[in-house]
């Protein structure tokens, strides 16, 4: 098998039906295997995968494990030679899967791989660019909003003036398109360390590739459409504030020195008042 694709599915039907009928053409010319990992969706997108792509393996985990945990159910399935890590809100084009994966199999010093990602329309989504590590500047002007007034805070972070028709290597890639080779995964017992409920999984993940040894690679070789956090735009935003900042804490606290985590801790509740009072307010 070439490749297993892992799809994370919490109540995502409306998206994620298109995105299977998109791989049949965008998976020509090499063996694959979809995995969808569901977490307890109620929308009745399981029955319909069931239904209408018996070839699809279902993994059912019964409720909301997190995504990063659910990937890690997914990859246990999984029999291919490297793992698609796709998200349900992405439409694959047509024949780019084996050019991708070929590309792969042309740079082996390459543990994770991601392509151009890119709105309906064909234009490039901005804020699907590959990242650098956070630092603890710009994560601290994340929690309290201040990009809102100063932007420019974020250009080391976001890569200001990125060159998306330019192949080459990066900090981290977003888990929405996320192509590794199995032995990566094999060798650290998961595709996401199982310590991030959700956010910052994909980051941990590049960098613990990069620990072993291997590049991380953005490349235009292929396109994909990405509808970017449609799942999570139901959630309420203080909820999504807590997850995204308890996965900040977790990072700083597995990969940096103790003071920032502190730090970041300090922040943390005024960051959640800030979110709490802006919900209220709109």
């Amino acid at each position: 098998m070439d490749l297993s694709i892992i799809t994370v599915n919490t109540n995502d039907k409306e998206k994620l039906i298109p995105q299977i009928q998109s791989l049949v053409f965008g998976g020509e010319g090499i063996s694959y295997e979809q995995i969808i990992s569901d977490n307890g969706s109620t929308d009745g997108s399981v029955e319909e995968i069931k239904n209408s792509f018996p070839e699809v393996i279902v993994v059912e985990n019964g409720k909301n494990v997190g995504f990063g945990s659910a990937n890690n159910s997914g990859f246990v399935k999984a029999s291919g030679n490297f793992l698609l890590l796709l998200n349900p809100d992405m439409r694959v084009e047509s024949g780019s899967l084996k050019k991708i994966v070929d590309w792969m199999q042309a740079h082996p010093d390459v543990g994770i791989v991601s392509p151009k990602l890119i709105r309906e329309d064909g234009t490039l989504q901005q804020s699907a660019l590959p990242r650098r590590f956070p630092g603890l500047i710009d994560q601290v002007a994340i929690i309290l909003k201040l990009p809102h007034i100063f932007p420019s805070l974020l250009n080391r972070y976001l890569y200001k003036g990125f060159d998306s028709e330019k192949e080459q290597d990066v900090d981290s890639v977003r888990g929405s398109f996320m192509l590794m080779r199995r032995e990566i995964a094999d060798r650290l017992g998961w595709v996401f360390d199982p310590r991030y409920f959700i956010w910052f999984e994909d980051v941990d993940t590049c960098r613990e590739v990069q620990k072993l040894g291997y590049r991380v690679v953005y490349t235009p070789i292929i396109s994909c459409v990405d509808y970017v956090g449609q799942t999570f735009k139901r959630q309420p935003s203080v909820q999504k504030q807590k997850w995204f900042t308890a996965s900040m804490i977790k990072y700083f606290q597995k990969w940096e020195a103790p003071l920032k985590t502190l730090i970041l801790r300090l922040v943390r509740p005024i960051g959640l008042a800030l979110t709490w009072l802006h919900s209220k307010l709109t």
